[in-house]
């Protein structure tokens, strides 16, 4: 059993009645609907919850936290962060989808700040063309997922080269977009996954959930070598030098 916990801001839906009207339980009730499944267990948290739903209990018991976040970056409290931060750096696998690019916890583990990229809002075609068709979160996807309406991101994208680019995508304006890549950090993977803007259906769409179903399913805690910090005993006696 994967355990997953959606963290989502949850002020969009609460605050706009567009956003309420395509999830009326959440962008987090979505996700949650559209990826428990027999071996994958799905929480929620927002931010309004004490400690923003991400208590010690709560992520020591989480195998890949998904983010969603847009309006309050600044409002997620920093202790918090680091609280995710170490988890990650510890195992925990950790999805950041669309506006979660922006988010501290992104910026924090990748160390470059990841809101800096083009966007556009027009109602405009999104085709996200498959880069690498071997990777494991593209499973059962063909050449490419194309979405009638989305918001657009643009190069450039502000993030460290990716360990591996999953996905890119074309928009009708023009514009293309590193939109599904993969980082390392410690222990934990990283996938960050770019459809998702809160006025369009996007989380309802299969293949977007097959792939952040598969991006669970790849960053779930594996059974690697622990590393090991600090001041070492040799291993071998060392010859006392003359």
């Amino acid at each position: 059993m994967i355990k997953v916990t959606v963290w989502n801001e949850y002020l969009h839906e609460i605050n706009n009645p567009v956003v309420a009207s395509v999830y009326p339980e959440g962008i987090h009730g979505a996700l949650s609907d559209g990826l428990a499944c027999e071996d994958v267990f799905v929480r929620t948290a927002t931010l309004a919850e004490p400690e923003h739903g991400l208590t010690e209990e709560t992520l020591n018991d989480t195998d890949v936290l998904i983010w969603w976040g847009h309006l309050a970056h600044d409002q997620v409290d920093d202790e918090i962060v680091e609280r995710v931060y170490k988890r990650v750096l510890a195992g925990m696998g950790l999805i950041v989808l669309h506006s979660g690019h922006a988010s501290k916890i992104f910026s924090k583990l990748l160390g470059t700040p990841t809101e800096q990229l083009k966007w556009r809002e027009a109602d405009e075609k999104e085709r996200i063309w498959v880069i690498d068709p071997s990777h494991p979160i593209a499973a059962g996807i063909g050449e490419y997922i194309e979405l009638e309406k989305e918001e657009m991101y643009g190069e450039h994208f502000h993030i460290p080269t990716p360990d591996q680019l999953v996905f890119v995508s074309w928009f009708e304006g023009g514009e293309v977009f590193r939109s599904g890549v993969t980082f390392n950090r410690g222990q934990g993977k990283i996938f960050y996954f770019r459809p998702g803007h809160e006025t369009y259906p996007t989380y309802y769409n299969p293949e977007i959930i097959r792939v952040i179903a598969n991006g669970v399913r790849w960053a779930a805690p594996s059974a690697t070598a622990a590393p090991v910090y600090g001041h070492a005993e040799p291993l071998e006696k060392i010859a006392v030098k003359a």
